[in-house]
Order: structure tokens, then sequence, then C-alpha cells
């Protein structure tokens, strides 16, 4: 297992991929009854087995099972923890010219851990691929526990079920919290290592357009900053020392999609400043980013993951433009604490981005040799 702890590798992944169409042909057939549980889950391990030896030959040293088992990237971890369960609102999340399909968690119950949370079961398998290779790290994502309370609160029904459980915040952040430090150390007893937030509260906060909706709900920006690092840190807390936390922010990833715009400035002072994780992914893509300047406010010794490559799109960036950029982000933050990943990842939902499987790999493959050029 590479140690990321101590070795910075300068290239990376976000972690979703492309599903195959043999497995979201399985997946049909599943929700439509025609085949069993088992059938479903054989197809996912092979599908998984296959991507992990592609993510091998690419060079990669990180690993993650593509989030195949998963439909979305965040709703699927919600909806496996004990008092939340799932529902199909009126509408789905409003993307850049797109709406996507309509579900979303609401609360039932007192939120707990479970100990058959899909996430667990799914990290055990991916684990066994890797376990006996000394150079490979498995990586689990799950969204953060601010996402969770974004969705907890996402629309009128969902937010009356909240109060009839948690009229108290803190009892709601608490219990968050712990569900969430319970569901890591699970992982982590299974041999993770490596745990990365997936986090698209950040990049909603500064959105203009979001916001201006926001102030109609008598909310202001700082005391949600406030919420959504007290809601993360709860749950990043006491864990062991050679467990390595991230978190990846994005403004939305959906059939190529975007939810939001802004650069990162609105929020630095509280994300970059004080979230507890050793690294940042961060979405740099294009002009809806911003600029590096914010960087500025990451606490000293923390890496930072340039998102500079899209996953949105097939066409291939050009090398010495990464190059360029990448040098212009070391004017904030040291070029050895820098490394180069896709944007996000290139199925956030099982739909998928449009781009094709060669097109995706092109892009890591992308990724490897700007990094290798530049850091060696």
């Amino acid at each position: 297992m590479v140690n990321l702890l101590k070795t910075k590798l300068h290239y990376d992944i976000v972690g979703s991929f492309l599903r195959p169409a043999a497995l979201k042909k399985t997946r049909e057939d599943f929700a439509a009854g025609k085949i069993q549980l088992d059938k479903l889950h054989k197809i996912e391990d092979e599908s998984i087995r296959n991507l992990v030896k592609k993510e091998k030959d690419a060079g990669l040293k990180v690993v993650t099972d593509g989030e195949f088992r998963r439909s979305y990237w965040h709703l699927d971890t919600f909806w496996g923890f004990n008092g939340v369960k799932h529902i199909v609102p009126d509408h789905g999340y409003f993307f850049h010219d797109e709406e996507t399909r309509a579900d979303s968690a609401q609360v039932e119950g007192k939120i707990t851990f479970n100990p058959q949370h899909p996430d667990v079961k799914a990290f055990e398998f991916l684990q066994s691929l890797v376990a006996a290779d000394s150079e490979i790290t498995a990586r689990q994502s799950i969204p953060a526990p601010a996402q969770l309370y974004a969705e907890l609160v996402r629309g009128e029904k969902n937010r009356k079920a909240l109060k009839e459980y948690y009229p108290d915040t803190q009892s709601l952040i608490a219990d968050i919290g712990k569900a969430y430090r319970d569901l890591i150390l699970a992982l982590y007893d299974l041999g993770c290592r490596d745990v990365k937030l997936d986090d698209c509260t950040w990049g909603m906060i500064v959105d203009n357009n979001y916001w201006a909706k926001r102030i109609d709900a008598d909310f202001d920006r700082e005391s949600l900053q406030k919420l959504y690092l007290e809601l993360n840190n709860a749950a990043l807390t006491d864990l062991p020392a050679d467990l390595r936390l991230s978190t990846h922010v994005c403004r939305g990833n959906y059939h190529s999609t975007w939810a939001a715009s802004g650069g990162y400035a609105p929020v630095a002072d509280y994300l970059f400043a004080k979230e507890n994780v050793a690294a940042f992914y961060l979405e740099f893509d294009d002009d809806r980013s911003g600029d590096f300047a914010p960087l500025t406010a990451v606490q000293e010794g923390k890496e930072v993951v340039l998102g500079l490559v899209t996953s949105k799109h097939p066409k291939l960036e050009k090398k010495q433009v990464l190059i360029d950029r990448i040098k212009e982000a070391a004017k904030y933050i040291p070029l050895e604490n820098l490394a180069l990943s896709t944007q996000c990842g290139f199925a956030s939902t099982e739909e998928g981005n449009k781009l094709t499987e060669d097109q995706q790999w092109a892009k890591i493959k992308l990724v490897l040799e700007t990094a290798q050029e530049i850091w060696g």
C-alpha cells in the first residue's frame, strides 16, 4: 500500500468512472425485476475487477471501484444510514440546461451508522482486489457530512421531516458527525487508509445566483459556512494518524452539465483554513472556478490537487497549457504540495458524462504524462 501521507504522487483521479454498457444493462434489468440481486452483484464484481486492472495498467497507484455499485455519488451513501430513507420528490436537481432524475433523502428517525452500510461492503470487495499489492492503495469516496445536511433541508417536505426528529440543530450535527465517524472507522478496520469527502456545498455557496435565492430563505453566507465546517469537522475528530483524509469540491457534475459558478474566495477562510483534511481536490477546469489567489488561505503543508483536466468533455487539453497553469498555481502553493487530476469524476451518477471510455482513459493518460514532465 502506498503511504500517501508520506509519498506525494503528484497525479490523481477523483474516483468515478463511466459505467460499462453491460453493467448499465444489468442495473436496468434489476430495476425492472428481470434478474435477481445475486446476478447484479456478479456483474458489478466483474466490472470492478476489470476497472481496477485498467487503473493499474494506466499507471495509477490509487484506485477506486468507479462507484459502480452506486446510482448517485451521494444519495446511495445517505440511504445507507439508519434513520434516512429514499424518497422521490417532484423535481430533481436543476443543472445548467438540464434537470436530473428526481430522488432525495429524508429523515425518518434518528441518524446512526448501519454496520451493513453499502459503502462498507463495497470497500471490502475493492480492498480484496488490491490487498496483496503493496504499490496500490484503495480509496473510498463518500459524500461530505455537510452534503447530507444540505439534502435533508432540500425542499419543504424534507425540512418538515427534519424538524420532527431534530428540532435542535446541535443534536443533528452530533448524530451526523457520529454516524460518519463510525462509517470511516468501519472502513479503516477493513484496511482503508484513504477517505475522500466529496462536497458540492462549498461550490453552491460561492455562486451568487444561489446566494441570492438563499437570502430569501433567511440564510447568510457566513453562518452557512460555519455550519458546514462544523458538520464536516464533527466527523473528522480522533481518527487514526495513518488515515489520509481529503475533500473534493465541485460545482456539479451530471451528464456533462454543471450547477454553479464562482471562485473560491468567499469560502477560503473556512474551507481552506479550517477543514480538518490533508488535501483539497479542487475544480479548476474553466473560468467558472475563478483564479488561484484564494489558495493562499490553505494551511501550510497541505496538498492541493488541481483539477485542470475536465472530465465533462472529450477534447484533450494542451499539455503546455496545463504546465503553465500549474506553474501559476505554484505562486500560491509550493510546487511540491501541488498535484494534477481531472476536475471531477467521469460519472458522478450512472448516466455518466458525454465522452467514451477511450476518451476517459486518454484524459487520465494526459494527467500522468503532464505530472511526469513537471515533477519527474
